[in-house]
């Protein structure tokens, strides 16, 4: 994997010219290496071994607290003390000013060694949040400390009646007393409410968990104000602070209803909690202490800083589950001897048997899993290469960078989502019987990967998100951005003799795509268009994926070595096997498609 990463790191995104930017000056080649090294090192050693054993002893609960392994407390102290929680910060508030490309890429071998152990994605979100949206006070108490592992932070969104609409959740936050505007920590709220699916939501890995959560004040009439726009976010955390974040010693009104029993990810404890149930009495009140974020009604618009980069990070995450599942299967089928090759005579039964790896369906299969998940990687470092543009390129590249993340950021969580599960699903097939069996670990890749098109936003809440918002936001403009982008790397292949012909077909999905989408709002009528907005989703990232693949592929048209054949390879394979798909899902959003509106629940 570190050649992959190499590759796409230096040969392919240029990460070296960062250098010349004043924020990262400091830095070297060496320095972005040793920070590879050392996360490589940390989850070899302190992850890996232990992903089987956090599938198979749950998170408890005792009564009192959750019991999680111990290899799990160790992985944590391991992560925070390797200083990547701050990785991308500044050096003022003990960061290392890392581009977050190489931070993605560093905090993909911890994805990859156990994602069901976790490291720091919600914690750093929570952070970074504050970070832009929180009080001097609020970043120094909470974001901080959460930067040093000692605080660990969650996402507190979904209600048991309310899942994705987050219009209806009815977690409410009232003024804790007539001072409650004085407090130095922002003003302070009781809430009370139920939050639903809460990772890390409760544990004894760090001193205190802060809590993000989404309330709604009521009005002067003590009504809920309807729809999004009545939304506010509040720091609630586990345990109450002083205004030096010192632990006061008083429990806050947050309190565990329940674990979550999942699929997959089940190193990482899930929960339902209760705030302000009256278990605990903050103060000798009920209700959860709160803190608010910004302003009233702003909570959705400052919440969608964390979710935005935690969309990132999943798809990072299902990335990393295909190229696991990818590399495993890789090295079974290179070792299982079954079969004799068809030769021009048929198959010799007095030859000897070969490894799998020769016969031409296992190729297949294993051709399939390297273009989802290698080029799901070069997708992903992509968006983060745009994230640094967005932080430090000039005015113009930023306003690009801006523009290409709001279209980009749906695929980048929604394609890995669904093709590296797929590509999971290879693995065990390439396994056979061995593969449905817990002797191997694919099985538990895919039953982790299944989870990723679900949480931080469904595959069908993306596909709204990308069809019916950020398509068509600016008069296109995203859009636009990124076709003038595929046409530049469609230019420079067109003269390439060898990538001629997939320039040709990506210029031809490229005008598919331009016109489904045009197609798909002829009428103006949102129902018409966004009935088929999951196979459009399906589409567009295909689409996306292939251009990728093309790009890479340009960076080694001049070479032959092992590393440039299989680049080649899968690019072939995408273009020859994949990208054909689009025609399939474009055609019912082109002609909007009416079954799905039409279909009536008795029908069915």
């Amino acid at each position: 994997m570190r050649a992959l990463v190499d590759f796409l790191l230096h040969d392919w995104l240029k990460v070296g010219t960062l250098l010349e930017r004043e924020r990262f000056a400091e830095h070297s080649r060496e320095t972005f290496d040793a920070v590879l090294d050392t996360c490589e090192r940390i989850a070899r050693e302190k992850y890996a071994p232990f992903n089987r054993l956090v599938d198979t002893e749950e998170p408890r609960f005792d009564g009192e607290k959750v019991i999680l392994p111990q290899a799990t407390h160790d992985a944590w102290k391991a992560y925070a003390e390797s200083g990547m929680l701050s990785a991308a910060q500044d050096h003022a508030i003990g960061g290392m000013q890392l581009p977050y490309t190489v931070e993605a890429a560093a905090n993909a071998f911890f994805a990859k060694a156990s994602v069901s152990i976790g490291a720091g994605m919600l914690t750093v979100g929570n952070a970074n949040l504050l970070m832009a949206h929180g009080t001097p006070a609020q970043r120094q108490v909470f974001a901080l400390n959460e930067f040093s592992g000692r605080f660990s932070g969650t996402m507190c969104l979904s209600e048991p009646q309310a899942g994705s609409s987050l219009s209806d959740i009815a977690t409410r936050a009232l003024p804790d007393g007539p001072d409650f505007e004085a407090d130095p920590l922002g003003p302070r709220y009781r809430l009370r409410g139920n939050k639903m699916w809460i990772s890390a939501g409760e544990h004894e890995l760090t001193e205190n968990i802060i809590h993000l959560v989404l309330a709604k004040i009521p009005d002067a009439d003590g009504r809920l104000v309807p729809g999004t726009r009545g939304i506010s976010l509040f720091i609630v955390p586990k345990k109450l602070v002083d205004t030096e974040g010192r632990l006061t010693g008083e429990r806050n009104d947050v309190a565990l209803a329940g674990l979550n029993h999942k699929c997959g990810w089940r190193g990482t404890t899930n929960t339902l909690l209760n705030f302000g149930e009256g278990k605990f009495k903050p103060g000798g009140a009920a209700g959860a202490v709160g803190y608010l974020v910004g302003r009233p009604g702003e909570g959705l618009r400052c919440m969608f800083h964390m979710m935005n980069e935690a969309r990132i990070g999943v798809g990072l995450a299902a990335t990393m589950l295909g190229l696991a599942g990818y590399e495993a299967s890789l090295d079974y089928a290179r070792q299982r001897p079954q079969g004799r090759p068809i030769t021009g005579s048929g198959k010799d039964p007095a030859q000897p048997p070969v490894a799998i790896v020769e016969h031409a369906d296992v190729k297949r299969m294993l051709l399939a899993q390297k273009s989802y998940a290698e080029g799901a990687l070069a997708l992903e470092l992509y968006c983060a290469r745009l994230v640094d543009e967005l932080h430090t390129g000039s005015e113009a590249a930023a306003a690009e960078a801006r523009v290409l993340l709001e279209v980009l950021t749906p695929i980048a969580k929604s394609w890995p989502s669904e093709w590296c599960l797929e590509a999971n699903s290879l693995a065990i097939q390439v396994l056979g019987g061995y593969g449905y069996t817990r002797d191997f670990p694919v099985e538990q890749y895919w039953r982790d990967n299944r989870l990723n098109m679900i949480h931080e936003g469904t595959h069908g809440i993306q596909a709204l998100d990308l069809l019916g918002r950020k398509v068509v936001m600016d008069g296109g403009a995203g859009l636009k951005l990124l076709a003038a982008r595929m046409q530049d790397t469609i230019a420079r292949a067109g003269h390439d003799a060898a990538l001629a012909e997939p320039a040709n077909q990506l210029a031809g999905a490229v005008q598919q795509l331009g016109a489904a989408t045009k197609a798909a709002w002829a009428t103006g009528v949102p129902e018409e268009a966004l009935a088929n907005a999951t196979p459009y989703l399906q589409a567009f990232g295909h689409v996306v994926l292939a251009w990728i693949w093309l790009d890479v592929a340009l960076v080694v048209a001049d070479r032959n070595d092992a590393l440039a054949q299989g680049k080649r390879a899968a690019l072939r394979y995408f273009y020859a096997y994949e990208l054909p798909k689009i025609a399939a899902w474009l055609g019912p959003v082109a002609r909007r498609e009416a079954l799905p509106r039409e279909m009536r629940a008795d029908w069915f």
